[in-house]
């Protein structure tokens, strides 16, 4: 497959910070970008050179995506598979493809998949009726997850359940819907890494980072992860054998539970760039967005590189304003990279942007992550003021 090099026109399937932060490198990088996204002037579309307003399965603005694209990549799972295989059959260059995207934007067939691979899981079952609730009530116990097997994220879309009546209202307010439920597994961390694959199978890893989660949303990623060698080089060979048993091209992420006995169990893989790796794009030579491109592109990957220990810190809205305030006191740490999504309501609970905490290779764990919730208290939403 040819590389495919800069002037040429990278398409983005959706239009969210994620995108705007790849569409960021490939402009850094020389190419011209299109976006499809539903919603007009998105983050992505901010940054590129022309976004198509339409909805993800409208499938003729998809056609018109690939007629204006030398190669297209998606921001997040969630895309219509079909629009994925209908770039297929038109003989569009979507990376990654269906396979890897039909597997992954699916929790069972993700756990099948995981599972078939000999790469440890949660214990799970489908459920599809009351039946199937209370024979994996009785099989995986109680405490127990049930999620629904397409389309949640940030917690939403599961709830942990831990007597039987939990169980039944959960699955009545899910009903209708694909369900899993999942063993709960006490874990001791949350870990991440990020890998990325070329069309010519080169592969690149990421330092694992610890994550740690607020109301079910990512709040800090610490890169790299204070743990064992033995049990980042076992996350490093789990995600290449996934990378390699979805023949995946692109950046994606694998996130662990780390138990206590240093076992490691996937929770789940993103097929795209993560919040976890945004560290990468001040902390080390290669970014996880620039990485993306160059896989898509069937470019060089060099082997990246940490340059700084670090801290990202998620900026969530709270709904009390969409004026960013306590910024000058946050950017008076002269090693905090700060990061905004460009979009206009500070609604609560969602992403509005990221700073990262940069300090020497070797600083303590403890200390830069107290470091940077200090620093998360500079910042609050308020009303700008006009003088």
């Amino acid at each position: 497959m040819r590389a495919i090099s800069p002037t040429a026109t990278l398409g983005i399937l959706g239009g969210g910070q994620l995108g705007r932060m790849l569409a960021l490198e490939a402009k850094r990088m020389g190419y011209s970008v299109a976006v499809l996204d539903p919603t007009p002037n998105s983050p992505c579309g901010q940054i590129a050179d022309q976004q198509i307003v339409a909805p993800y399965a409208d499938l003729d603005a998809v056609r018109r995506l690939g007629s204006l694209s030398d190669v297209v990549t998606y921001e997040f799972e969630n895309v219509d598979v079909r629009a994925v295989e209908l770039m297929e059959r038109a003989g569009v260059r979507i990376r990654p493809g269906s396979h890897a995207l039909r597997i992954t934007q699916h929790r069972l067939r993700e756990k099948r998949f995981l599972t078939e691979q000999n790469i440890p899981v949660t214990p799970f079952a489908a459920v599809e009726n009351a039946e199937d609730l209370a024979a994996a009530a009785e099989r995986l116990g109680l405490p127990g997850v049930i999620k629904t097997a397409s389309g949640g994220y940030d917690g939403k879309g599961q709830a942990v359940v831990r007597t039987r009546a939990e169980a039944e209202e959960a699955f009545a307010a899910l009903r209708g819907r694909e369900l899993i439920w999942e063993r709960f597994v006490p874990f001791v961390h949350e870990l991440g890494i990020i890998c990325a694959r070329s069309e010519s199978g080169a592969m690149v890893t990421y330092p694992v980072t610890r994550n740690i989660h607020e109301e079910n949303i990512l709040a800090f990623s610490i890169a790299p992860a204070d743990v064992p060698a033995p049990v980042a080089a076992r996350a490093r060979e789990i995600a290449e054998r996934i990378a390699v048993g979805l023949d995946f091209v692109g950046t994606f992420c694998v996130e662990f539970f780390l138990l206590s006995n240093g076992e490691l169990l996937v929770n789940e893989i993103a097929p795209r760039p993560h919040n976890s790796g945004h560290y990468t794009i001040d902390a080390c030579t290669l970014s996880q967005f620039e990485a993306q491109l160059r896989a898509v592109c069937d470019l060089p990957l060099p082997p990246p590189r940490m340059t700084s220990s670090a801290v990202m810190v998620n900026i969530l809205g709270d709904g009390t304003g969409d004026h960013l305030m306590g910024v000058p006191e946050l950017l008076s740490d002269p090693a905090v990279a700060l990061h905004l999504y460009g979009k206009r309501h500070a609604v609560a609970r969602r992403k509005m942007g990221h700073f990262t905490l940069l300090r020497e290779p070797s600083a303590a764990t403890a200390a830069l992550l107290e470091t940077a919730r200090e620093a998360r208290t500079r910042l609050s939403w308020g009303t700008k003021v006009l003088v």
